[in-house]
């Protein structure tokens, strides 16, 4: 097992690499380290400059660099297509953030080429690494809640200016390509490929106007429903997770906190990054030999970094990729689909 450390360049200086990425990869300053972010000048007057990174003009600056083994896309979607084949193109591994790409066809082509190449090309599924997500696996895990039979996922705000304000519909600006993006995988990741999908998919101000809402039931050969929902007209969010099984159930009514975290610049070197209170503890209530219980489960603890721990240990030492190209169509060919169900 090697132990070089792993040389990354971004492209693109926003919030994506900056909130969701370099804070992570800089906790594993003992196997990875990152070279060059290639930047725009509005970027950095945004956000302030790392030291010991090299901030440059152009993306040739990181393609040509031999020192760099895996570019991270970290950009609008519109570009990812463009970028990601000149980093395959260039013999590098790539990483490319949420929405993969605009459409199912661009994906396919770009893990052709990848594949032709010999380089690894992941999406940036960070939120498998959700507290609540990795909660919810733990509870599923423990049988208690007997066969499992309905699995319910919200990720639920209010921000009706962001469809009041809207007054076009952009299929690639849409609520599911930017949103359903984080869920649809976290489904996908654990419960697998599903066998049919009923999609509901909303303009709730009207036609032309933005999507703002969508609803998708995956369904699974030993009958499990999985319900992955989200709106922006949610003045109360609905439970993060709702678990139903023959002899229990399992309510998780609140999101992982990292994100919360970053958004107040308290970065993961803080002890408590991430971590739920008490009152944030999911509710576990089964029946065991007829007897009721009902109890607080202790959440998990979620981390971004881990999605850079299995990159490296995929590029590295070889292991299986955390994100499969098999996934990443699936969650591609549903969004992409679900537009066609436009309401």
């Amino acid at each position: 097992m090697t132990t070089r450390k792993l040389c990354i360049g971004f492209i693109g200086n926003g919030k994506s690499t900056n909130r969701y990425h370099l804070p992570f990869i800089l906790s594993r300053y003992e196997t990875m380290w990152v070279k060059k972010i290639q930047a725009s000048p509005r970027s950095l007057n945004n956000w302030d400059q790392i030291e010991g990174i090299e901030y440059c003009d152009t993306t040739e600056d990181i393609f040509s660099d031999e020192d760099i083994d895996v570019v991270v896309i970290s950009t609008p979607a519109a570009s990812h297509f463009d970028y990601a084949m000149q980093a395959i193109l260039a013999g590098k591994h790539c990483i490319v953030e949420k929405p993969f790409t605009n459409t199912l066809e661009e994906a396919q082509k770009l893990f052709e080429m990848a594949e032709k190449k010999g380089v690894i090309l992941q999406c940036y599924q960070n939120r498998r690494f959700d507290s609540d997500f990795l909660t919810v696996q733990k509870v599923i895990e423990s049988s208690k809640l007997g066969d499992l039979y309905e699995v319910e996922m919200h990720f639920d705000y209010y921000r009706p200016e962001t469809s009041e304000n809207s007054k076009e519909f952009n299929p690639y600006h849409s609520f599911v390509y930017g949103h359903a993006s984080h869920t649809l995988d976290q489904a996908i990741s654990y419960f697998g490929i599903p066998k049919n999908v009923h999609y509901d998919v909303r303009q709730l101000l009207g036609e032309g106007r933005a999507n703002d809402y969508f609803d998708f039931d995956l369904f699974y050969d030993n009958e499990l429903k999985v319900s992955v929902k989200s709106s922006f007209f949610r003045v109360k969010s609905r439970p993060s997770f709702v678990a139903y099984g023959r002899r229990g159930i399992f309510t998780k009514q609140t999101k992982d906190r990292q994100e919360e975290d970053l958004k107040k610049f308290y970065m993961p070197n803080n002890s408590d990054f991430g971590i739920d209170r008490i009152e944030d503890y999911g509710t576990l209530a089964y029946y065991e030999e007829n007897q009721y219980h009902e109890e607080q489960i202790v959440s998990e603890k979620g981390d971004y970094a881990y999605y850079y721990d299995a990159l490296y240990e995929t590029i590295m030492n070889g292991k299986e990729p955390l994100v499969t190209k098999e996934q990443t169509l699936e969650v591609m060919r549903i969004m992409e689909m679900s537009l066609k169900h436009l309401k």
